[in-house]
């Protein structure tokens, strides 16, 4: 939902856009399946998905299976679906294919509901991997600065909802559940449902989520 939102903010700033997702061992493959549907359906001119597996680690219930997906509300703290740095590889690999690119702009679906529990998606975690990229790259030493954008990072889910109904999103497409099956259908009971679930009824529009019960989450 969010990746899905920034990329059609930044296509609305006219940028040619490149998307990239990470199969990084989650539980929750379909996002791959979905991810393809979003960069198709909203003109991203390339989409990558690289392979590298934080499962080999653990430490998170989306990439071990020991730990169970929490189900029974959502609770102060980082919560165990944080997965030990996966924003940091995925911005860094993000940076490593712009500069190859010779792009400047960078867009990262950080929003005000995640860093109030992933460290993450805070402002000063971006602000910071900013300042990294303009140190740590070949192009912005010779002149061509780096920018991070987290349009959405301020928004609520409500908010993002109707930004991205305003520029076309189809959330139907979308994938957000931890624990989504191979059809792409949503458990309505992990914090990513309810968290989705809450926004479209906070945004007063219809829930397209294809769950796998028919009972609302």
């Amino acid at each position: 939902m969010d990746s899905a939102t920034v990329l059609a903010l930044a296509r609305e700033q006219g940028l040619r856009c490149y998307a990239l997702s990470l199969d990084y061992g989650q539980r929750h493959l379909a996002e791959l399946d979905a991810a393809r549907r979003v960069a198709a359906a909203l003109g991203a001119a390339g989409h990558e998905i690289v392979r590298l597996d934080l499962g080999r680690f653990g430490g998170s219930a989306l990439t071990d299976r020991a730990i169970a997906v929490p189900t029974s509300g959502i609770r102060q703290g980082i919560p165990c679906t944080y997965v030990p740095a996966r924003n940091t590889v995925m911005l860094s690999l993000a940076l490593s294919w712009a500069e190859t690119l010779g792009a400047r702009h960078l867009f990262y679906g950080a929003n005000a509901v995640d860093y109030s529990g992933y460290p993450d998606c805070r402002p000063d975690y971006v602000a910071a991997f900013e300042r990294m990229a303009n140190l740590a790259t070949k192009s912005a030493i010779e002149g061509q600065t780096i920018r991070l954008h987290a349009p959405i990072i301020a928004l609520s889910k409500a908010d993002i909802i109707r930004t991205g109904l305003r520029l076309g999103v189809d959330y139907a497409m979308t994938v957000s559940c931890y624990q989504a099956d191979a059809q792409g259908r949503a458990c309505g009971r992990c914090d990513a449902c309810r968290i989705r679930a809450q926004g479209f009824a906070d945004a007063g529009v219809p829930d397209t989520t294809r769950y796998r019960r028919s009972v609302e989450p």
